[in-house]
């Protein structure tokens, strides 16, 4: 896995560097002013709660534009200044709620996450997409914590058909920062476009969107040249992500850590490749492993 980040962000660690100057301060300047909570272990990112309390507020399908309401959860400390934010989307016939134990697991890491319900259940994946867009411009620009999102810090994930919309999201607006599609389904397997580092979550026994035929495609169908992973859950169903999941939780925060925060602590957890009975394939273009 390379280490490329927006040159922007290269350019204000330089300017700290020019700043601070170039005595025993340059090591400081290399600090990455994006990191948020202490330095990271398995068993910190594996813990049902991180380091950060949280907060949440509900977003009503009246006050939404573009998609159906949601409840954004949110780190309640403003000390170490604005969060990465990352907007999460349900699968076919699904609401907000099936993936409910997500918001406060990822926020209480340090991100703002919305966890949105969908204007029809039966939205497909371009549609889910596109509200995943509408819902992170939401957040930064009208909802009561936008004060608490860095708009530059942005990420998308969903399960099944969320999932195909995160892929759709990413493809769609390449500023984006991280995707995560968890054992998603889309009849679109090639995304020869998207620029968005994506860790693509696939299940063993998933029936609904078998591995073959969707994970394993979206992933060998992102550029090669991609920040990217596809991570199996072994002995898992399509639904693996509809409750608390330690695998996921564990490698969705290192994913959205590295990309979304630029926060080069958690590369360890992914590169050399994760070893487990949780997993049963992992690939990735980490050039360590």
């Amino acid at each position: 896995m390379s280490l490329r980040s927006p040159l922007s962000r290269r350019a204000l660690i330089l300017a700290a560097a020019v700043t601070l100057g170039f005595t025993g301060a340059v090591a400081q300047a290399a600090e990455n002013p994006y990191e948020r909570g202490p330095a990271p272990s398995n068993s910190s990112i594996e813990a049902v709660r991180g380091p950060f309390a949280t907060s949440q507020t509900t977003v009503s399908s009246l006050s939404a534009r573009g998609f159906g309401g949601g409840t954004i959860h949110y780190p309640t400390t403003t000390a170490e200044g604005t969060f990465g934010a990352v907007a999460v989307a349900p699968g076919y016939t699904a609401s907000q709620s099936s993936l409910s134990w997500l918001g406060p697991r990822l926020a209480s890491q340090g991100f703002v996450v919305f966890i949105i319900d969908t204007n029809s259940r039966y939205d497909q994946p371009a549609s889910r997409g596109d509200q995943l867009l509408a819902a992170l411009d939401y957040l930064t620009g009208s909802s009561s914590v936008r004060d608490r999102v860095d708009a530059t810090r942005l990420g998308v994930m969903g399960h099944s058909m969320g999932g195909g919309g995160a892929l759709e999201a990413a493809r769609d607006r390449p500023t984006l920062q991280a995707a995560i599609p968890l054992t998603a389904w889309n009849t679109t397997k090639t995304w020869s476009t998207v620029r968005t580092p994506t860790l693509v979550v696939g299940a063993e026994d998933d029936t609904v969107a078998p591995v073959a035929t969707h994970s394993e495609r979206f992933y060998t169908g992102l550029p090669s040249t991609l920040d990217k992973a596809y991570l199996e859950l072994a002995g898992a169903s399509h639904f693996a992500p509809n409750t608390s999941n330690t695998t996921i939780a564990k490698y969705s925060i290192a994913w959205l850590k590295r990309f979304v925060d630029d926060d080069t602590r958690y590369e360890q957890f992914l590169c050399p490749a994760p070893r487990g009975v949780a997993i049963s394939e992992y690939r990735d273009t980490c050039p360590h492993s």
